[in-house]
């Protein structure tokens, strides 16, 4: 089922996700209609905060349908495995270890943000533990733009956005659009309250 993503002005993007407790259905299901969102809106994440819940849970795919597209290597559970055989990943209760590496310089979007984009510093290399469906502990080791869409879902969960951490000549640039859709957001909210997850 398609979900209303929410846009910037919506409070509920500010807010630090609550831990997963129930590893049910319901959890299986949302993370379906997330999954479903989020291809349909051509994104590579998204976080429950972007659907109206503020939760310590967010999805990513990655696949490309292209190998020499993708731009990162990663392990699982310390072995290699395909990436198919991982994607798409569902992730409660993330912990995120920033591994010492370079910073890496790039442009990013975010489906909150629409059509809007910057270019953020973040780290090449992470560790992340997390809970997966069945509230299994996993481990992923990963770089490159694997590494950028958690640190940037991870944010979300923790109610930071990338205009935080954007560029700052990047973020005057769109600083006009910005303000707008915060504007028309919290005028669509006062009209028809908001969007039901």
């Amino acid at each position: 089922m398609l979900l209303p993503i929410c846009k910037f002005g919506h409070p509920v993007l500010r807010q630090k996700g609550a831990i997963v407790t129930s590893f049910d259905d319901d959890l299986a299901r949302l993370a379906a209609d997330m999954l479903e969102t989020m291809h349909a809106a051509r994104g590579i994440g998204l976080a429950a905060q972007q659907i109206g819940r503020a939760l310590q849970f967010f999805v990513i795919d990655l696949k490309t349908g292209n190998d020499s597209a993708i731009e990162f290597s990663f392990t699982f559970d310390g072995k290699n495995i395909p990436l198919e055989a991982l994607m798409p990943l569902a992730i409660a209760n993330a912990e995120l270890e920033i591994l010492p590496d370079d910073e890496w310089l790039a442009s990013e979007g975010c489906l909150s943000f629409p059509k809007l984009n910057g270019r953020i510093a973040r780290r090449e290399k992470v560790r992340l533990r997390y809970q997966d469906l069945q509230g299994k502990w996993r481990e992923i080791v990963c770089n490159g733009l694997f590494a950028r869409c958690i640190q940037h879902e991870f944010d979300h969960c923790q109610g930071i956005l990338f205009i935080d951490r954007m560029e700052k000549a990047d973020l005057l640039k769109i600083q006009t659009k910005v303000k707008q859709l915060k504007r028309e957001t919290q005028a669509r909210l006062r009209e028809f309250g908001a969007p039901k997850a």
